[in-house]
């Protein structure tokens, strides 16, 4: 009689720990709903080299992304955040009291409502320019300065820099929305420098003399034959292309001794 006691409680058990495993199972399941439904918010966007993208978000913003760009994008009730991880963006930010935009990058916060500005992380720091409005930006926990249109910032990890731009500076750095590089008496390097930025193979100083040279004029982002044309012409540089694609730039000197005598 003990034995079949104990198999009807084996059996018990069983069905026990077969239920118990259901229901954890169950509660599995429902909790990733959960986390997706919490997540759902958040998107990715991001850019290949030489492409550039606009994505307008649900609020009614909308995301400029420049070449080799990446920027995730989370709304909830209470708060809008753009967290940009590389390369350049430039925001129209739609009216909303209720609901603050901030834009972090690196220690960076940008926050504004109604306004547009164009944020561009460079190796060290972050670069802002404000087109519209005023945005409040601050690094770390450090002080918040107010920046209105025409202004700018250079933000380090523990300094905010305050920049007045004027016009002219204004539209250069934001020539890209137009697809356009504009240079204006820039050395080569850093000409050469904004035309890698859509190029998969780069152009390269083969000669420390080219590099301290200047150069203006405005090219499509596409446009570096135009651009290394240009130089040719009126720099005594000569381009050396390469196979994989790249360009080298380099010193002419018998172009260089023709413009000493004239």
């Amino acid at each position: 009689m003990a034995e079949i006691v104990s198999e009807e409680q084996q059996r018990r058990l069983s069905r026990n720990i077969m239920i118990a495993a259901a229901i954890a199972i169950l509660f599995f399941i429902i909790a990733a709903i959960v986390t997706i439904r919490t997540f759902n918010g958040v998107d990715r966007y991001q850019t290949a080299i030489g492409e550039l993208r606009d994505v307008k978000l649900d609020d009614g913003t909308v995301l400029h992304l420049n070449s080799d760009s990446e920027a995730e994008v989370r709304f909830t009730a209470h708060g809008r955040k753009v967290r940009l991880f590389k390369g350049e963006a430039s925001f129209d930010v739609s009216a909303d009291e209720a609901r603050p935009f901030d834009v972090e990058a690196r220690s960076a916060v940008i926050r504004s409502s109604d306004t547009a500005f164009n944020v561009r992380m460079r190796p060290s720091i972050v670069e802002l320019t404000v087109t519209k409005g005023k945005v409040i930006v601050y690094c770390s926990k450090g002080k918040p300065h107010a920046v209105a249109a025409g202004g700018g910032a250079v933000i380090q990890p523990r300094t905010v820099s305050l920049t007045r731009l004027g016009p002219k500076l204004v539209d250069q750095r934001t020539a890209w929305r137009a697809q356009m590089v504009e240079l204006d008496g820039e050395t080569v390097e850093q000409a050469a420098g904004e035309f890698n930025r859509y190029r998969a193979a780069p152009i390269l100083i083969g000669d420390s003399r080219v590099s301290a040279l200047r150069i203006g004029g405005r090219f499509p982002i596409g446009g570096s034959r135009e651009f290394l044309s240009v130089l040719q012409l009126s720099l005594p540089i000569r381009a050396v292309h390469g196979e994989d694609g790249s360009v080298m730039l380099l010193y002419r000197d018998e172009v260089a001794k023709a413009l000493a005598v004239n």
